[in-house]
């Protein structure tokens, strides 16, 4: 995500290009027979630092011959060209389309010579048009590998996941080169009772080998490209996807593979013997794509997924100094340093405080299409937000997941932007994570209870309007989904203003019955000074010796 933003930042700071992959995106996979209900449950962490959060929306239509769609690169917003439009175009919201489509990414980046620089379809671009487009996930594949060989593909290495109400797949993609338009890919279909995770390494590896025919998908020209770039010279039952185009090194496997294990140790029996591929320790180590997993999961195992910080695990990065003394399970970029020229890093988990925008997206199979997809909503780190339910058959988007340049943007801050809402509470809560988190959990748990009762019970109304008012569907999901919104905005509004008289100053005022205490005289009780936590001043004594004993 937000690819020529990473390239700029990583140069600043002097890191390597090889690196490159190792900030970036994060998806999670169920299928619908791995799912407690039977819906298909996919997840996306947009990250990239200096992005703001902003809800993608497009109204479907029919559209005249001749009628172009111009082309903007997502990253940059520069505008790249235009292709025909298609003759008739769907309803698009965040990262699902009316009929429960759904394609959310991770960049592995790759081999930077086989970009196509003047290409016209980059991969947020082909996300888009594709759900513009398609009625079902294969059929989402073929628009996509058309749209890359006819107008050329100017991005770098991506892992897609696209997903319908039956079935999701994973796709991988590089291009060929300058002036080739066309692009080298593998798509792979996810068993229905197993899950899956990416994050910014390939992991599509031995296709011909690993995977049913009936289940793959391909460029028939992969091996031929591979082979006259050098990338490969074995036979070609042994092509490896992920070995030509995205060589495995330290990073990819400890920044990226990594989340995709720690999300299958929740799920998956016997993951630690993954450990030393996970490790770093064996550079030609492989995981599986997928793997069945020991219970069948729900929407909130998903969402929890997505907040995830190795905890309990040997990756955990809330035990050592660089958590402070209020064990914060975040460290700042870069994700490496260099201290008397020898190179250190910091882990990379899934959540992190650079995510832009996080989704999860439910599809029912069971249901009409517009009431049957979910699109799970957050505009910052998962683990700092409360996913709001917006239909996927809308007729418009709550206002605070919109940006509006100059009016709530990157550099424009607004109370009425989710997205800036939500960073104001996170941001305060970061440097006094142990202290100020459990604050802020209890209100996100309280609001996705509360949602996920909602919507078990909206369902069926928005069922019944639906067999009654087709019409007026999108009008009666919007309702609900602006109300769900609204409800989160006021709650965040309320708990900013609570971190702030509860914490300033670095105390803690006292609570009775839910209300802040005072005095019989009616002023504040007197205030909680915690200081810092024991092992941290455990810590500072056996770093400063008796500069501080008492004489």
């Amino acid at each position: 995500m937000k690819r020529n933003i990473i390239l700029t930042a990583l140069a600043i700071v002097g890191m390597q290009l090889p690196m490159l992959h190792s900030v970036a995106c994060t998806n999670l996979i169920v299928a619908k027979k791995a799912s407690v209900d039977g819906s298909v449950i996919v997840s996306y962490n947009a990250d990239s630092y200096g992005m703001y959060g902003t809800m993608f929306r497009h109204v479907g239509g029919t559209h005249q011959p001749g009628e172009m769609r111009k082309i903007y690169e997502w990253d940059t917003n520069k505008y790249l060209g235009e292709i025909p439009q298609a003759a008739r175009t769907y309803n698009v919201v965040g990262q699902m389309n009316e009929n429960q489509v759904s394609i959310c990414e991770t960049t592995f980046g790759g081999r930077e010579e086989v970009v196509d620089p003047k290409g016209i379809i980059d991969y947020g671009s082909l996300i888009y048009i594709g759900l513009e487009r398609s009625r079902t996930a294969r059929e989402a594949i073929q628009i996509m590998t058309d749209l890359v060989a006819k107008y050329g593909y100017c991005s770098e290495g991506e892992t897609f996941t696209i997903a319908d109400k039956n079935e999701v797949w994973v796709m991988e993609m590089v291009g060929m080169g300058p002036g080739s338009q066309n692009a080298a890919w593998v798509a792979v279909r996810i068993p229905d009772d197993c899950i899956c995770a990416h994050a910014n390494q390939s992991r599509i590896t031995r296709y011909f080998q690993l995977f049913p025919k009936q289940d793959v998908l391909y460029n028939k020209d992969n091996v031929k490209f591979a082979r006259e770039k050098g990338y490969f010279s074995g036979k070609d039952a042994d092509f490896s996807f992920r070995d030509a185009f995205n060589p495995l090194d330290f990073s990819g496997i400890r920044y990226c593979d990594a989340r995709a294990w720690s999300f299958f140790r929740h799920h998956v029996d016997g993951m630690d013997k993954y450990l030393p591929y996970i490790n770093g320790e064996d550079l030609k180590g492989e995981m599986p794509l997928y793997l069945k997993p020991n219970h069948l999961l729900t929407v909130q195992d998903i969402k929890n997924g997505m907040r995830d910080h190795y905890e309990g695990t040997a990756l955990d990065i809330t035990k050592d100094l660089g958590a402070g003394a209020y064990t914060m399970p975040y460290r700042p970029s870069p994700l490496s340093f260099k201290i008397d020229e020898k190179e250190y890093f910091n882990e990379r988990p899934t959540s992190t405080q650079q995510t832009g925008f996080t989704f999860v997206g439910q599809m029912r199979s069971w249901m009409p299409d517009a009431v049957g997809g979910i699109v799970w909503w957050g505009n910052d780190d998962a683990n700092m937000v409360a996913y709001t339910p917006v239909y996927c058959g809308v007729s418009d988007i709550p206002h605070c997941y919109e940006r509006v340049a100059g009016v709530q943007d990157e550099l424009t801050f607004s109370w009425e932007s989710a997205f800036w809402m939500q960073n104001t509470v996170s941001n305060m809560v970061y440097p006094y994570y142990s202290k100020m988190y459990p604050d802020l959990r209890k209100v996100i748990d309280e609001l996705e209870t509360t949602f996920s009762q909602e919507v078990a019970a909206f369902d069926k109304d928005a069922t019944k309007q639906f067999e009654s008012q087709p019409a007026t569907i999108g009008r009666y999901l919007a309702n609900y989904s602006n109300k769900a919104a609204d409800l989160m905005m006021q709650r965040w509004d309320r708990l900013y203003k609570y971190l702030i008289v509860k914490h300033n100053d670095m105390v803690v005022k006292r609570e009775k019955d839910g209300q802040f205490e005072r005095t019989p005289e009616g002023y504040a009780a007197p205030t909680i000074r915690p200081g810092y936590p024991t092992e941290f001043n455990k810590r500072v004594v056996k770093e400063t010796g008796t500069r501080y004993q008492m004489k």
